[in-house]
């Protein structure tokens, strides 16, 4: 069997460097059309994203090395495939990269309400408590308290409790609003300024119609669309600042990938024999 390897959420978000675009492209790419590509195929697609050899081999091993990658040799050419645990995590990444823009569509107006204040916990343990519901779109209005307007991730929740030992000591609720401005709750529990800027800066980055690339940019733009899902909790409209930039941004995207992605395909594929 093989082991489960741990992917950084730094990656999973899309993260700078090459082994963030490798993972890109395993996902857009190697993922849909069978699991495995060459060496030489990785190696010409990175250096199209500006990633030069060295960089873009070290990102293969380290990617193999973990157990998401393994390798066979055919003659002098050297072949990856994606291992069973890569293929699940790409797999419900694109289903969350790909249907993020749609998750925020509806709200019945009740809370997930978390209370915890983890006295029981070490520093460590808290700061990985605090950021692992941040990434499943829990925010903090106040100390000790994590809130989500979807029920759904209650089951997150729970499990992220409970890989910390910290399940028995937290109350969850589920809670109607009562009064109060919830714009202003929902400002003191998420940085929405820091993601409006992301979405304003994603916008700028990709209004241009013109495009050189067809597989560098859809590259691009899912690489960085793949940010979005981990940073932006997917609050309801009523809990949103007027003029918010997200569901521009998710229209956006939707349109310059629909216009690219056929010919980003075909590229791949004269790249990858």
């Amino acid at each position: 069997m093989e082991p489960v390897p741990v992917l950084s959420r730094r990656h999973a978000a899309g993260g700078g460097g090459a082994r963030g675009l490798l993972f890109t492209i395993l996902g857009e790419f190697v993922l849909p059309a069978g699991g495995a590509a060459w060496t030489s195929a990785f190696l010409e697609v990175l250096t199209r994203l500006d990633v030069d050899e060295k960089a873009s081999r070290q990102a293969l091993m380290r990617t193999a090395a973990d157990g998401w990658l393994r390798s066979d040799r055919v003659g002098r050419r050297t072949r990856w495939h994606l291992t069973s645990a890569a293929q699940r995590l790409l797999t419900e990444g694109a289903e969350r990269i790909f249907g993020f823009a749609d998750a925020a569509s509806s709200w019945d107006g009740q809370w997930l309400v978390v209370v915890s204040r983890g006295t029981d916990a070490d520093r460590a343990t808290r700061h990985h408590l605090r950021t692992r519901l941040a990434w499943a779109g829990c925010g903090t209005p106040g100390p000790g308290v994590w809130i989500s307007p979807r029920l759904s991730n209650a089951a997150e929740v729970r499990s992220i409790f409970a890989a910390d030992g910290l399940l028995n000591e937290a109350q969850i609720f589920v809670a109607a609003h009562d009064g109060g401005d919830l714009q202003a709750m929902a400002r003191a529990a998420w940085d929405l300024d820091a993601i409006e800027e992301r979405y304003s800066q994603f916008i700028a980055d990709f209004s241009d119609p013109l495009v050189a690339d067809p597989l560098v940019h859809v590259l691009e733009l899912v690489h960085a669309w793949r940010r979005f899902p981990w940073i932006d909790p997917g609050l309801p409209a009523d809990l949103l600042p007027d003029g918010w930039s997200g569901a521009k941004a998710a229209e956006l995207f939707k349109n310059r990938y629909a216009s690219c992605v056929a010919a980003a395909k075909l590229a791949w594929q004269d790249i990858a024999v």
